[in-house]
């Protein structure tokens, strides 16, 4: 894929008000999208989230009323529910440098300076908003990736907001399991008739939201 190429993926994605209900996603072009996920960076490395994939067709149309009615939540062909964990503590710290450790064949003592860092940031936060507002901040980095590779292979998405966050984490069950939802999307293909498929984007100029500083 050239660069044009890219670009043109972007100028082609838009978020989806109709998906086409009868088109699947394949397993395999899934498992893609999947890593687009687990590979998306995190601040410290340290993945505060988890991401939901609701198949369930009752489970969605659970989801619906508390989705502003918006009937993407059951069209789509994958319901993504990005999640944080909640509270992050000293115990999630230990859990990913074990990790490190252990991928990058490095023995845990001398990481321990690391996780001392991280700990004191989670601990005495350096902005003015908690920790479960910063690691909100995360997951969308990891939207970003998701809507981004799925451009690339020409699928659909629609992030959303739009939505009552604790609905879904009752509906999901997601307390029970540490983790609040976040932002959904919806990701799959376009219908033929979406009325928003062939609207022109909307964006400012370049020049007015570009600005070099010497």
């Amino acid at each position: 894929m050239t660069p044009e190429n890219a670009l043109e993926k972007l100028k082609w994605r838009y978020a989806v008000k109709k998906f086409d209900s009868t088109k699947k996603i394949p397993d395999s072009v899934w498992q893609l999208l999947e890593q687009s996920l687990v590979l998306s960076p995190s601040s410290f490395g340290l993945q505060p989230w988890k991401f939901f994939i609701v198949q369930n067709s009752e489970t969605r149309e659970l989801l619906l009323p508390h989705s502003w009615g918006q009937k993407q939540v059951v069209d789509a062909s994958h319901l993504v529910v990005l999640a944080i964990k909640k509270n992050l503590d000293d115990a999630d710290v230990d859990r990913y440098v074990q990790r490190m450790a252990q991928v990058q064949q490095v023995p845990i003592e001398k990481l321990e300076q690391f996780g001392g860092m991280v700990k004191g940031f989670l601990n005495n936060p350096p902005f003015p908003f908690e920790v479960n507002s910063w690691s909100t901040r995360q997951v969308y980095i990891a939207l970003g990736f998701l809507m981004t590779y799925a451009a690339m292979l020409d699928i659909d998405t629609c992030p959303m907001e739009g939505f009552v966050p604790s609905e879904y984490d009752r509906v999901l069950g997601l307390p029970e399991k540490g983790y609040s939802a976040v932002v959904v999307c919806p990701v799959g293909y376009r219908a033929e008739d979406d009325p928003a498929a062939d609207k022109p984007k909307v964006r400012f100029p370049t020049e007015e939201i570009v600005e070099y500083l010497d």
